[in-house]
């Protein structure tokens, strides 16, 4: 099994809005917390160690020119994404309709929407 994905131009503009949420939520963070800041459920209390890894590496390692803006579009079998990625994938330009935020939780899937915000041209 894997995960498919389509990737997201990092724009100059996204990549200034990156720097300024990060920014935003600097007096927030802290340098590693426990399993107790992800969202878990009563039959999923798992939080994977390397998930804290990732979380605490995030900013340093993964924004700027690191940044790999993307849209998760599913599971599939490892056949399948082979073949999907050998079609042809015709660009297309989106805007967002809105945007949120989410608690992690377990694998860091979105697990608890905190805020949304509904946007408008």
């Amino acid at each position: 099994m894997g995960v498919a994905g389509i990737v997201v131009e990092p724009t100059t503009d996204l990549l200034m809005l990156q720097q300024a949420l990060v920014e935003a939520v600097a007096p927030f963070t802290v340098n590693r917390g426990s399993a107790t800041a992800f969202a878990t459920s009563p039959g999923n209390s798992d939080i994977q160690p390397a998930l804290m890894d990732y979380v605490a590496a995030f900013v340093p390692k993964y924004t700027g020119t690191h940044y790999n803006p993307h849209v998760t579009i599913g599971v599939a079998s490892q056949d399948y994404l082979k073949g999907m990625l050998a079609e042809p994938f015709k660009v297309f330009t989106f805007s967002p309709a809105g945007a949120s935020i989410y608690q992690l939780g377990s694998y860091g899937t979105a697990m608890k929407k905190l805020h949304a915000w509904n946007l408008t041209r």
